[in-house]
């Protein structure tokens, strides 16, 4: 985390502020005062939030594990990166574009609108928004038909190392196993149902206790659900998941661990109230969040060695 002067809400020395530190990718600032601490997550669409940081802990065992999607149940990042790429190469108009790798940490893990809004600030100054997102569903409709069909990117999605066996053994444990995701339905959904399909796991909907999704796309012509600007890294989606769909009240907070691959999915489980198990192959080191992870893991199966 690098220390900071001033934030667009907060200044160091001013209303009882005592530092603020923001990791490399910028995303969030961290202000803290002599008795609490604040997050004050920004906005590539003009609506900020700031949230309460409160102090996590763990007591195993374990009622409830929340499970990140992307990158953490199912490696798919490459390919919804290469999604955005393709988005702004048709933005473009030129399809020999390719993103940098400084841009990675940018477009994985937040919201598909920020993602987009990113990629038109840096590459494509003047293209709006709405159109960028109907090149993007227009390719993720097309891509998504030929996956189901046994057509398209053979490796779009593949389930993470050791997936089935850390399932199995939670399940058998009697750990309540919630599945959070920032993507849309239409896109976690194949997702997780591909890679039950190649672990002979059966429907993932009567597997998990809740699955939470940022909800459905607004396209025109039908009906969306809130989910563009609530994603991670606000708290919303893991807490839902937690308070909702596994009947976990708040108070019980510290049986319940999150897991995530990415900065974004670190500060949504903290934001949350909840202890975070950081796994490695995202972007969190890359993003500077790494110090909110309360554990870190290299694989899945290590998990299992905290939450017993």
């Amino acid at each position: 985390m690098n220390q900071i002067l001033k934030s667009d809400l907060f200044e160091v020395g001013k209303d009882g502020v005592k530092s603020i530190t923001t990791p490399e990718d910028k995303k969030i600032d961290i202000i803290e005062f002599e008795d609490k601490k604040l997050c004050y997550v920004k906005s590539g669409l003009g609506y900020p939030a700031v949230y309460p940081l409160r102090e996590t802990r763990f007591e195993p065992k374990a009622e409830a594990i929340l499970m990140d999607l992307d990158g953490t149940s199912v490696h798919s990042e490459n390919f919804w990166m290469w999604v955005i790429e393709q988005t702004t190469a048709r933005l473009l108009g030129d399809t020999s574009f390719k993103k940098e790798a400084e841009d990675e940490p940018y477009i994985s893990g937040h919201s598909v609108s920020e993602h987009l809004q990113y990629m038109i600030d840096k590459y494509a100054k003047g293209s709006s928004l709405e159109l960028a997102r109907r090149y993007y569903f227009e390719i993720v409709n097309y891509e998504m038909d030929e996956i189901m069909k046994g057509r398209g990117k053979r490796d779009a999605f593949t389930p993470a190392p050791h997936l089935k066996e850390f399932l199995l053994t939670v399940k058998k444990e009697g750990i309540k196993i919630g599945l959070v995701t920032s993507g849309l339905y239409e896109k976690a959904m194949p997702e997780i149902i591909s890679a039950f399909k190649q672990l002979n796991m059966g429907d993932p909907v009567d597997f998990y206790d809740a699955i939470i999704t940022a909800g459905q796309a607004l396209r025109k012509g039908q009906t969306g659900t809130l989910g563009e600007l609530e994603p991670k890294p606000h708290p919303w989606l893991y807490a839902e998941t937690a308070r909702v769909g596994l009947g976990i009240p708040f108070e019980k907070r510290y049986k319940v661990l999150g897991i995530e691959d990415s900065s974004a999915g670190v500060v949504s489980i903290k934001l949350a109230g909840f202890s975070c198990v950081g796994i490695s192959g995202g972007n969190i080191e890359q993003a500077g969040v790494s110090e909110l992870c309360d554990y870190k893991i290299d694989n899945l199966m290590q998990m299992l060695d905290i939450i017993l």
